[in-house]
Parts: C-alpha cells; sequence; structure tokens
C-alpha cells in the first residue's frame, strides 16, 4: 500500500513538473495564485434562466438522416508512434526507441514531503534549472537528436538513357595528280628578269584595283547624287513658292523701309543750299559673315535688285575662309546665294550680258568663275599653279567683251605685277600675260609733295592726322623678291575704246596701257603719295577718270594731262569711290571714319554737297557701288554689314532747260556737263575766299 501511495504522488509530483515546463516553453507565467483560483468554481446562473426537470432536459430520439456529403477523401500515410506498426518498422530500420523523462526516485519525495521548506527550495531550484539548463536536459533525457525518417511510401528512383548516334563511314580514291619532270639553269640575269616581269604583273593588278575602286567610287557619288536629287525634288516643288512666301513677309515686316524706298523724298531739301542727305535703308548681314570685311560690290546688271558681296579679310594676320554672297533688294534677311571659299575673296565682277556668270579674285592668288545656274558650292573653273595663277592677291577682276573665237574672257590684277587674260576654253580656264608692271617711269617733279614710300594698301593704315600722312603695315612682297616689279593694285577699262585700260600700282602710280603693247605704257601719271585703291573712268566722257589713295585724297583726272584736273582732301583714307550712273558730275567715296562723301561737280566743284557718318564708331568703310536703276548706293564695311542708302533730290539733280535753247539728250548732255567743266578749268579763274 504504501509503495502504491509513494508511486502515485512521485507521478502526481512529475505531473506538475512537466506542467512547468510546458509553461515555461508556451511563455506564461501562472503566478502565486495560481491554485486558488482554479479550485473554487462555482456556477453562476442568470435570474433569468428556466428551470427544467430531468425529462425536460433528456434528449428525445428521431429518425436519423444522413446529411453528410462527402467531397474528398485522402488516406494518410502517418503512424502513431507508440502503434505497433511504428514499432516494426523502427525494429527493421534499427532505430532505437525514444528514452522517457527521468522519474523522479520515491526517497527524493519523501524526503521532499518531510521538508517543505526545503521542499520549497529545491521547487525553485527545479525551476530555475528547468528554465536555465532545458536543452542539456532534454540531452540527456533523449541521448542522442532524432534522426529525421525517410518518407517510404512516397520515394520513387528514375532512370533514362539516350540514343547514341549511329557510326558511319565514308571514303573516297583520287585520281593522282599529274607529274612532270623540269630542269633548268639559273643565272642571274634571269633571275632578275624573273623579277622584273612579277613586278609587271603586280603593278598590272594594282592599276586594275584602283580602276575599280574608283569605278566603285563613281558608283557610289552617282547614288548619292540621285538620293540626293530625289530628296531635292520634293523640296523644289515648294522652293520657289516658299521663297515667294517668304519675300511677301519680309516686304510686309519692313513695310516702312519699302514705302521709304518707293516713295520718300526728302522735302528739307528745297530749304537746303544745293545740299543733299542720304537715307538709311535696308541693312543686309549674315551670321557666319560677322568676322569678315566687305572686300568687294557689284550690282547686276540684268536683275537690277540683285548684288554680290564678297568676304575676306585685308589684315594679313588675319587670313582665312572668305564667302560669297549674293542679296536682293526684295528679301534683306538672308542671301539668295551663298558659296563659302578657302581662302578670302578680294574682288568680283558680274558679266554684262550673262548675268550668272561671277568671276572671283581670291587672297591667295587664285581666280574661279562661279556659275549660278549650276547646283554646287565649287566654282565651275579655277586657276591653279599648273594654269598660271597668280602669286600674291588678285586686288581686280574685270570682264571684257569675247574674243574672236566666242569665247568668254576677263582680265586680272595682281601684286605679282602681271595683268592677265583669262579665257573659257571649252572645261579648261587658259592664260594670257598681257603686261609686267615695273617700278620704271617718269619721276615726280614735286608738285605734288613728297613722294613717300609705299608700304601698304590703304586698309593697313593707322592715321597720323598731325601731317597728314599714312604708314600701312602690309608688307610689300613683291618689291623683296622682284626689285623692279611694281604691285598692281586696281584696274579699270575705257567704256567705249576696249583696248585701252588703266593700272593702279602700290607705289601710288597709273599706268595707263593698251592690249596691243606689252612692253610699255602709253603714258604713267604720278598720282598719289600711297597705294591707288581705285581707279575708274567715267562713264559719259571718254576723257575723265578717277582715283583715290589712302593718302586722302580724290583726283579727277584728264588722260591726256599728267596733273590732276580736281583733288579733293577728304581727311581720312579713302577705302573706294563710284562715278554714279545717272550723271558724268556726280561721284561718291567712302572713308575710314565711317562716311559717305558726295560731290557733284556741276553744283560744287570745292566741297562735297553730302557728308554723313552712315555706320557706327570705330567701323571703316571699304567699298560702295552705285545702282544702276534706282537713286540708291550700297555701301560695305569691314564687319561684314553692307548698307543701303536712299539719295535725297538734291543728290541727283537733271540739268533744267533754259527758254528758247534745248540741250541734247542722252549722254550727250552729261559729256556737254563735262565739257563745260574741263573748259572752265583751262581759264584763269578766282577761287572764292572766306
Amino acid at each position: 500500500g504504501s509503495n502504491a501511495y509513494s508511486q502515485s504522488k512521485g507521478a502526481v509530483k512529475g505531473a506538475k513538473v512537466a506542467s512547468k515546463r510546458k509553461d515555461d516553453e508556451d511563455g506564461t507565467d501562472i503566478g502565486d495564485g495560481g491554485d486558488e483560483w482554479a479550485q473554487g468554481k462555482t456556477m453562476v446562473k442568470p435570474p433569468d434562466q428556466l428551470d427544467l426537470s430531468e425529462a425536460e432536459r433528456s434528449y428525445k430520439q428521431i429518425s436519423s438522416v444522413d446529411q453528410l456529403a462527402i467531397h474528398f477523401v485522402l488516406e494518410g500515410n502517418l503512424l502513431h508512434k507508440d502503434s505497433d506498426e511504428a514499432r516494426r518498422q523502427r525494429a527493421r530500420d534499427g532505430i532505437p526507441e525514444e528514452k522517457t523523462a527521468e522519474v523522479v526516485s520515491l526517497a527524493d519525495t519523501e524526503d521532499t514531503e518531510d521538508t517543505p521548506a526545503d521542499g520549497a527550495e529545491d521547487a525553485g531550484d527545479t525551476e530555475e534549472g528547468a528554465g536555465e539548463e532545458r536543452p542539456d536536459s532534454l540531452e540527456i533525457s533523449l541521448g542522442k537528436k532524432e534522426r529525421k525518417l525517410t518518407n517510404q511510401f512516397n520515394f520513387s528512383e528514375r532512370a533514362s538513357q539516350t540514343m547514341n548516334n549511329p557510326m558511319r563511314e565514308r571514303e573516297c580514291q583520287t585520281e593522282p595528280p599529274p607529274r612532270g619532270k623540269f630542269s633548268a639553269t639559273a643565272n642571274q640575269w634571269e633571275i632578275y628578269d624573273a623579277y622584273v616581269e612579277e613586278r609587271r604583273k603586280q603593278e598590272k593588278v594594282k592599276e586594275k584595283q584602283k580602276v575599280l575602286s574608283s569605278k566603285k567610287e563613281e558608283d557610289k557619288g552617282k547614288k548619292k547624287l540621285q538620293l540626293v536629287e530625289n530628296q531635292s525634288d520634293d523640296i523644289t516643288k515648294v522652293a520657289k513658292v516658299a521663297k515667294i512666301i517668304e519675300r511677301m513677309v519680309t516686304q510686309n515686316t519692313f513695310d516702312d523701309i519699302a514705302q521709304d524706298f518707293k516713295y520718300f523724298e526728302d522735302a528739307s531739301d528745297e530749304f537746303r543750299d544745293q545740299e543733299g542727305t542720304l537715307l538709311p535703308l535696308w541693312k543686309f548681314q549674315h551670321d557666319k559673315a560677322k568676322r569678315l570685311s566687305v572686300t568687294a560690290l557689284c550690282w547686276n546688271q540684268k536683275y537690277k535688285d540683285l548684288f554680290a558681296v564678297g568676304l575676306g579679310s585685308y589684315e594679313f594676320t588675319r587670313q582665312g575662309q572668305g564667302m560669297l554672297l549674293f542679296y536682293s533688294l526684295k528679301n534683306a534677311t538672308f542671301p539668295e546665294y551663298i558659296f563659302s571659299t578657302m581662302s578670302g575673296v578680294m574682288c568680283l565682277d558680274i558679266h554684262k550680258q550673262l548675268s550668272y556668270l561671277v568671276a572671283v579674285g581670291f587672297y591667295d592668288g587664285c581666280v574661279a568663275i562661279y556659275n549660278l545656274k549650276e547646283q554646287g558650292p565649287q566654282p565651275v573653273y579655277r586657276s591653279t599653279a599648273r594654269s598660271g595663277k597668280h602669286t600674291d592677291p588678285v586686288w581686280q577682276v574685270k570682264w571684257q567683251k569675247d574674243d574672236t573665237d566666242n569665247n568668254h574672257n576677263f582680265f586680272s590684277v595682281s601684286s605679282d605685277g602681271r595683268v592677265v587674260s583669262w579665257t573659257l576654253v571649252k572645261n579648261e580656264l587658259m592664260f594670257t600675260d598681257i603686261i609686267k608692271l615695273s617700278t620704271e617711269g617718269p619721276v615726280s617733279d614735286g608738285k605734288e609733295g613728297m613722294q613717300l614710300p609705299a608700304m601698304g594698301s590703304s586698309l593697313y593704315q593707322s592715321q597720323a592726322r598731325s601731317h597728314y600722312f599714312t604708314i600701312g603695315v602690309y608688307p610689300q612682297w613683291p618689291s623683296l623678291f622682284y626689285p623692279f616689279t611694281a604691285c598692281g593694285t586696281s584696274l579699270d577699262f575705257h567704256k567705249q575704246i576696249d583696248y585701252l585700260f588703266l593700272v593702279g600700282t602700290e607705289e601710288g602710280k597709273i599706268h595707263k596701257c593698251s592690249k596691243s603693247y606689252s612692253s610699255q605704257f602709253l603714258e604713267t601719271y604720278v598720282a598719289h603719295n600711297m597705294a591707288v585703291d581705285a581707279v575708274k573712268w567715267n562713264h559719259f566722257h571718254p576723257k575723265v577718270f578717277m582715283s583715290c589713295s589712302s593718302d586722302w585724297t580724290v583726283k579727277i583726272w584728264d588722260h591726256t594731262i599728267k596733273s590732276p584736273v580736281f583733288t579733293f582732301d577728304l581727311n581720312a583714307a579713302v577705302g573706294d569711290v563710284a562715278w554714279s550712273p545717272y550723271s558724268a558730275t556726280v561721284f561718291a567715296a567712302v572713308t575710314t571714319d565711317g562716311k559717305v562723301h558726295v560731290f557733284d561737280l556741276h553744283i560744287n566743284k570745292y566741297e562735297a554737297i553730302c557728308q554723313q557718318a552712315v555706320v557706327a564708331k570705330k567701323t571703316k568703310l571699304t567699298h560702295i557701288e552705285f545702282n544702276p536703276a534706282y537713286p540708291i548706293i550700297i555701301v560695305g564695311d569691314d564687319r561684314g554689314y553692307v548698307t543701303s542708302l536712299k539719295l535725297s533730290p538734291n543728290l541727283r539733280k537733271k540739268p533744267k532747260e533754259k527758254k528758247g535753247q534745248e540741250l541734247p539728250k542722252g549722254p550727250e548732255v552729261e559729256v556737254a556737263k563735262m565739257e563745260k567743266l574741263l573748259s572752265l578749268l583751262r581759264e584763269p579763274e578766282t577761287v572764292p575766299q572766306d
């Protein structure tokens, strides 16, 4: 009995210890009064609960109704570890059975009963031990970790084999190559001949490859041209219409300028004493030409609203690319044609009859012909070193009448002292030296002052106003290599006599020459103290021409007299002069101080009737041209801008007819005016004094 009691008591105590461990695992803590609330349970009835008898509380048997519907059944393969089948499986696999927790001995339980205080301490120790040393106790109680069993029912093992490609053998027989015996002796010359022959074969192969490559490049070029043409065909369909619309828009934008160009007349000229003004109209500029200077201007004689502009640089240290632009008065915002050049453009001239042909001279000594009908940026003709190109900058080009074979030709003058005639023959530019300039000639008698050495062109100078002289910085290249060669700077042909022409030089002299005489000058005029920048024949009078220079003077000449008829000092270096196309006595000049000077010798033989600054300060005017039909002029400056100006009525007066006297009509009127002036100059006259 005592043994049974002790066993039951030990089992109860072991169950309590196991429950405490389980609570520790679950993380719950009952506390000190856990047993008290578990023992004192009482049933609490609500006051409105019904009191039923035993008979009322009993269940009534009714007929069973099968309301269970089985939708899915899956037989499991799990076994309870305490079942017989699980034991047999462990025995078959050799797995040892799991050990149960250690049972507290009866003696220990009795000791704990006799000493409750010590038992409480032991219980606390066991609780602490259970919380701290539980992993070790599990290892002690279980011995080894549980081995995970493999699934005995779902395991399958699979194997597969691949097909092996069958092996094949193939054999073939060939005929043996033919054999022959050869024997020869090799000498030194035979080896040399063999090498020469081999080299010839290699050269032939290279030539064939070059021909093939050139053909391929030509084919590629043709394909590209075809693609461009196909693309351009779509554009050209609307190009003309787009250009017309662009002109309409620009004319609407600058309507006030267009109205001034057509209708405006300065009414204040009636109150001025024979003086006039210049009205600024359009200003032409191109973004890519801002750093270049205007080096040439020329109006188209057929299309009166079209003019050409040459762009380059007059400074020796700032040479680079140039441009050739064509502007129209109908559209001042953008050029009609644009040509970029590798060298700076120094001069140009448009053919009078064939207005699509333009002759251009460059700083590197080349001359070229541009055809506006041809689409492409390159000129149709261009001189080279083999075809007689100049060695120095070309300062002037002028078209002439066709030769006896109806070939177009033009003339050019350069700093190398050569005056060359160029003829357009088929696809080649042929040249002929007309005359070579030299420094030999009449010496000045001192009337025009001391002759200063010419050291540069008109636009390479710094002005010293105290003694009216100019020092250039452009080097005199031809004088370094050719001591007896004169540098040509300007050229112009007589309007009526085809073979007569004038050449201005860097030494300040003007030579009258003929196409028929290449060994001598017809006449030499000691004209200026500096380089002659321009020389122009009068449009009406056959004897009169004009010249300008960087010595600040403009001179009017009669080619039958060695001394000038008129001399005008403009107080600044003169860049260019131009005769008016409507009067023999009107001309204009531009100076480096930004002013335009307009003279009418019929009104005033001593001073300009208009002197007006048309550009900003520190801007130098380089060239000027009269329009052949409209009363406007265009001037270019060293910043790439071209400004158009309208002449007031006083600047374009025509002679009035007197009562009972009929003046001759046409050019004879202008010739008579100039003849009258020349006759007056031959007679002694008194100069008005202030």
